[in-house]
Order: structure tokens, then C-alpha cells, then sequence
């Protein structure tokens, strides 16, 4: 059991708060500010983010600072009992610095540098962007590091983006040297005797580009690679003064659930706490079971990279945004959902962006806690302070986390790997779909579950769910085969042990040092269009294959199904492999959420693992979440309409009533429940 302590460590409840820009209303600060804490006040906001884009407010002209406003601000909020989570300005330079130094602004593949402009158009290489955000954090650090208001630090914002400048070039090139020693190994490495594309010199190397190379996988992924230590190498350079001023103040990034710029596992090992921004695209009809299957694999993943700590939901909006294609309302109960589904899933905060709607430019119809209107009638500011009372009845499961006994394996250099890889589906090989697809059938079957990469430690887990591993990067396959031989479970998948970390295929067949777990030899694999298929049948059930189809033969491995069709009949479809005390499964083709649902159901019986919940109708999933004062389960119904589940004995965490057996979820419903 592990039980962590606040986040913030004078404030031991739920935060739950949001992205606050009070400079914006600077010239009506008398009455709009005095209006937001009394708003904030009455519903439940106990945090506030501030200083996010305030670099130009703060700094309007070069080394003349204005902290004024903000000391007003961080009193305001320290007078009305408002922690602030304060951000460090860098997400956006001020536009003094990009006329008087061009080079702190980004360079595009194309080899362009970019005008200013928007945000995230900055270089992390630039000694003189990264002396001027130095600066600034440190006099930040200086003038706050005593204010009872300071909760927290939020390092710039949603980093993201790459830079091709010359400075970049040099630092990659460095990077590149240090991780292959000589040209001649970093060539092989990269098998650029294709194409007569063997390098004479470092120097001859440039970062991929449309107008130079972009075949390269090699180069691709080590381009990829370098810029997520350029993130991390510029996360510790923003934290240095923070942490050495406020060495007791948590640091933390928001990210953005599975982004493919940044691998985030990397990352997340430098954060304090992991938080991220969390958008679902509501339907409000009973797509929404999938959507907030997507969110659900999503807040495992941000509470995995931190090593599945307590996280922080960073942003979530309050009703309708306004980037998405459709910006549909939620229906009454899903802001309610949405909220409670991040703690369920681990998270010790709810907040929002924004808090209150700008007059101008492009979020000024955002959803908001407080809106245009400035009415506490509005039904979002409504819904908000319902979030905000029931946070403040959940203190009892606050630093609790969850114990999951089955991880799924989702890896960012897999990703990057496979998405380059030219075969099969050659544009869309639905990596990131097929993952979330087995995460969510775990989660139908009643289970909570961690998302892991392939550096994790694994030896805590009874099952292990690698989906299309790829590439499968040193020691991952060693780690599969120590947790099958102890008795653990592992289920692989089609496109699964082809190359190496840098990209190379393994010879003497697939699926590589994964062929013994798996007791298969995959020979080849069939790309099917929107109009073929495939079927097998299994425990008496006819599935549909489709998208994929592996052509394996049984090495030691029992068939479990065959395929109907094509010249592949007869074929393996589905497979188990007896190594040492466990098994290794292998799904030789894509098939349905519910041939999955049906699978992980008999397979975790087999291996002895006990659903949370034993019973309950499509559209419900729960977690638990475990900490000193016991065992929180959280039953949510995610879709629009009344669906029945099966309790185990508990008690209710709000209002301590019992319950038991067979219970109606309405709409939207999530209840908090204490097991006996």
C-alpha cells in the first residue's frame, strides 16, 4: 500500500481550480477581480493558475519588470485562502526579445525561422533564450518564495515543437556523438549503405527535413530522441532556480496525453508530479463509453510517466471548447464524469481552462468557469461548483493510488519506429487505436490498469499486454521472459518483435528474442482493406479478423483458433505458449473490442486475477484506488442512458450508506464507494 502525501503540503484536500489570467482584465481589476474570488470562493476553487502567458505583463520591455500586478494577484489569492500554481513564463516570449534577438525564434525543417507569433516559437538551444528564462525564473523564485499563496510550480506550458536552426544542428550533432562514439557505428547502426547514404563526418549530418532526408529511419528516430532529452534538458534548466530557492515547492509540466512529440515516459522521470490537459470530445449519445475509454487510457498513461503517483488533471474545459471540429455542450452530469474520472483513475486535483472567458482573441469562447455573462446561474459555473463540493467530501481517498495487478505497454519509440516502418498499412497502422482497444477491454472486464513502456519494471504485474511491440528495445524481451518463467501472463500481438531500438530487423525470424515466450514462428503478414475479412472461432464464438492478419506457425505453441478463409486457412489465429510457471499468448490478427472483452474475461480467471467488479452492462467501468484509509472503488457510468452493475459490499464515501448486489447507474453516474 502506498500512500502519498498532498501535493501541495499545506493544503491536504482535492485541489481543484484552473487557468487564471487576471492580467487580462487589469483596467477593471476592482471589480472583475474582487468578482472572481467571490465566484471562486463559492465554487469550491481552492487553486488557480497564474502567470501562464504573463512574460510580456512582466517584462513589457527588456530588463525593466513589473511584479507589481502580480504581487496584487498573489496576495488576492493568499487573502481568499487560493493556492496558486505559478507558472513560469516561457510557453511565450515577449515581442521585444524576438526583434532584438532572432535567434531565440524556431527554424522549421524547411530551414525557415518563423516571425513571432503564437506560442511554443522558441528555441530550446538558444543561450539567449535560455539566459533570459533563467532570469526570469530566478527573480520569480526571489520575490515569492515566502508568499503563502506559492502551492506550486508549473513549468511553461503544453511543450511541444521541434527547432532545424544552426544551433540545433550543433547540439545534435553533439547528442549524436556522444551516443554512437564514431561515424562508422553510428552508418551501420543506421544500415546507411542504402542508398550510398554513408557519412564521412558528423558534420554532414542534418535533422530531417522535406527538402534534404527523410528516409532515414535511423535518423528519424534519433532525431526524435534528441529532441525529447532537448525538452527534458530544458525542464531541468527552467526548475534549477526554483529548486534551489523553493527546494520544498513540487515542479511539474503539463502534457498532453499520448502527443507523439515528446516521449513522455522520459520526460515524466524529471517531473515532481505529472499533469496534463484533458479534452474529450463529448457526443453525448453512447459513443460516449468510447470517448471516455480514450480519456481513461489517457489518465493511466500521464499517471504512469511519473511512476503512477498521485498526478494533477491540469486542464479540462467546463463546457463546450472551441478548437475542436464539433464543439458540441455536455449534457448534465458529464463535467461531473469527466472530473470524477480523473481522480478515479489517480488524480488528486480538477481543474480547468479557463476560469474565467476572455473578451478577445481566439479562446474568447472557450468554456469557462465563469463566463460572459457573469452569472452564478450559468450551468457550467453550476456544474463546477457541484465538482467543487464533492471533491471536499473525497478527503479520506487523497494520496491513495492505484495497485494494478495488469499493465498494458504503450512505448513512444515504438510508436515513432512503427509509423515510419513502410509495409502492410502503410499510413495508418492504428498503433495508439490498438492499444487504447486492449486497454479498454481490460477495463469491461472489471480491472483497473497501469500503462507502462518498455523500460518499466514489470515484475510487480501478474499481466502484461504488449500490443504491436515493433520495436522491441534492450532488456524488454528479458523482462517478458523473467515474468512468464515466474508465472506471470503475457499476451503480444500481430506486428510484434521485428526490429531492434534502431530500427534493424532481427534476423532468424520473427518475433525475434520474443520467440520463445511465444513458442511462434511469424512468418508473414496480410494487410486486409475496409471490404476483406477474415474469421475464427473460439470457445464456440465466431470472431471477424480484420486490417491484419499474421501468418504463424506453431513453434511449441498450442492452437487455440484457426483462421476460416483465404489460402490461409488452417492457419494459427490464436495461440498459447506454457514457458516455465506462465504463459505467453499471441493474437495473430486485429479482431473487435469485444472478441478482446471476451478474451481478457477468461484469460485473467485463468491466471487468478479478481475483477473489481463482476458484473455490470456496456458503458460501465470501475477503479480502485488504495491508500492509508483503505479501498476507494470508483463505479462510473460513461454513457447517456441507465446501465445496472453488481456491487461487492460498500459504503458510500459522501454520505455512508451501504450498498450491495444489483444497483442502477442513471446517466452519466459515477459513485464513490469504500469496500469492506
Amino acid at each position: 500500500m502506498a500512500q502519498y502525501p498532498p501535493i501541495m503540503k499545506d493544503k491536504p484536500v482535492f485541489l481543484h481550480g484552473g487557468d487564471y489570467n487576471p492580467e487580462q482584465w487589469i483596467k477593471e481589476k476592482d471589480t472583475i477581480w474582487k468578482m472572481d474570488m467571490e465566484y471562486a470562493a463559492k465554487a469550491g476553487i481552492n487553486t488557480l493558475s497564474v502567470g501562464i502567458f504573463s512574460w510580456s505583463m512582466l517584462e513589457p520591455r527588456e530588463n525593466e519588470y513589473h511584479f507589481e500586478w502580480l504581487d496584487e494577484v498573489m496576495d488576492m489569492l493568499a487573502k481568499n485562502g487560493i493556492k496558486a500554481v505559478l507558472a513560469t513564463p516561457s510557453g511565450a516570449r515577449p515581442a521585444w526579445m524576438a526583434e532584438k534577438y532572432p535567434e531565440v525564434l524556431r527554424v522549421d525543417g524547411e530551414r525557415r525561422r518563423h516571425l513571432f507569433g503564437a506560442r511554443h516559437n522558441h528555441c530550446l538551444t538558444s543561450p539567449v533564450y535560455r539566459e533570459k528564462v533563467r532570469k526570469i525564473n530566478t527573480l520569480l523564485a526571489e520575490r515569492y518564495k515566502n508568499h503563502p499563496a506559492l502551492g506550486m510550480w508549473h513549468i511553461s506550458n503544453e511543450y511541444g515543437g521541434e527547432c532545424h536552426c544552426p544551433l540545433c544542428q550543433e547540439k545534435f550533432r553533439a547528442w549524436l556523438k556522444e551516443r554512437y562514439g564514431d561515424i562508422d557505428t553510428l552508418n551501420d547502426a543506421w544500415w546507411n549503405t542504402f542508398w550510398s547514404h554513408r557519412y564521412s563526418s558528423f558534420d554532414q549530418i542534418e535533422s530531417p527535413s522535406a527538402i534534404g532526408e527523410q528516409g532515414s529511419h535511423g535518423l528519424n528516430l534519433a532525431w526524435k530522441r534528441f529532441t525529447t532529452q532537448q525538452f527534458c534538458d530544458f525542464y531541468d534548466w527552467e526548475i534549477e532556480p526554483l529548486k534551489r530557492i523553493t527546494p520544498d515547492i513540487p515542479c511539474t509540466a503539463n502534457l498532453m496525453g499520448n502527443y507523439p512529440g515528446i516521449n513522455y515516459f522520459e520526460l515524466g522521470r524529471h517531473l515532481d508530479r505529472s499533469s496534463w490537459d484533458n479534452y474529450p470530445m463529448w457526443t453525448g449519445d453512447a459513443r460516449d463509453a468510447q470517448v471516455m475509454g480514450l480519456s481513461a487510457f489517457r489518465h493511466d498513461l500521464m499517471r504512469g510517466v511519473c511512476g503512477n503517483k498521485p498526478y494533477m488533471l491540469m486542464e479540462s474545459s467546463p463546457s463546450a471548447t472551441n478548437w475542436q471540429e464539433i464543439n458540441r455542450l455536455r449534457k448534465p452530469g458529464a463535467l461531473m464524469l469527466q472530473g470524477m474520472q480523473a481522480v478515479a483513475h489517480g488524480s488528486d486535483t480538477v481543474q480547468y481552462f479557463q476560469f474565467r472567458k476572455g473578451r478577445g482573441s481566439s479562446e474568447k469562447f472557450h468554456g469557462a468557469v465563469i463566463s460572459h455573462d457573469n452569472s452564478m446561474e450559468n450551468r457550467a459555473y453550476k456544474e463546477v461548483s457541484a465538482v467543487g463540493k464533492r471533491l471536499s467530501e473525497l478527503t479520506a481517498a487523497l494520496g491513495s493510488a492505484p495497485e494494478n495487478k495488469i499493465a498494458v505497454v504503450y512505448d513512444w519509440e515504438n510508436a515513432w519506429a512503427m509509423k515510419d516502418a513502410q509495409f502492410g498499412h502503410r499510413y495508418n497502422k492504428q498503433y495508439d487505436e490498438t492499444v487504447i482497444a486492449h486497454h479498454n477491454a481490460l477495463m469491461r472486464c472489471g480491472y483497473g490498469v497501469d500503462v507502462v513502456d518498455e523500460t518499466c519494471d514489470l515484475s510487480g504485474y501478474k499481466m502484461v499486454v504488449g500490443p504491436m511491440t515493433y520495436m522491441l528495445r534492450p532488456g524488454f524481451a528479458e523482462k517478458v521472459k523473467v515474468l512468464v518463467e515466474k508465472g506471470g501472463v503475457y499476451v503480444s500481438t500481430y506486428v510484434s518483435g521485428w526490429v531492434n531500438e534502431e530500427d534493424l530487423c532481427f534476423m532468424n525470424g520473427f518475433p525475434g528474442p520474443l520467440s520463445d515466450v511465444l513458442g511462434i514462428w511469424d512468418e508473414e503478414t496480410d494487410a486486409l482493406d475496409a471490404t476483406q475479412h477474415n474469421h475464427f472461432i473460439w470457445e464456440g464464438e465466431r470472431y471477424e479478423a480484420r486490417d491484419w492478419c499474421a501468418l504463424v506457425h506453431a513453434k511449441g505453441a498450442k492452437l487455440l483458433a484457426e483462421y476460416e478463409e483465404n489460402f490461409y486457412k488452417g492457419y494459427p489465429a490464436l495461440l498459447v505458449n506454457e514457458c516455465g510457471k506462465g504463459r505467453g499468448y499471441y493474437i495473430a490478427c486485429r479482431t473487435s473490442e469485444d472478441f478482446l472483452a471476451d478474451f481478457y474475461k477468461k484469460v485473467t480467471a485463468e491466471a487468478g486475477l479478481e475483477p473489481l467488479v463482476k458484473k455490470m452492462e456496456y458503458g460501465v467501468v470501475c477503479t480502485e484506488r488504495i491508500g492509508a484509509n483503505g479501498r476507494f472503488l470508483f463505479v462510473m457510468n460513461t454513457v447517456p442512458e441507465e446501465k445496472k452493475v453488481t456491487l461487492p459490499a460498500c459504503t458510500e464515501i459522501e454520505n455512508g450508506n451501504e450498498m450491495a448486489g444489483e444497483v442502477t447507474l442513471a446517466p452519466y453516474q459515477v459513485l464513490m464507494l469504500k469496500r469492506k
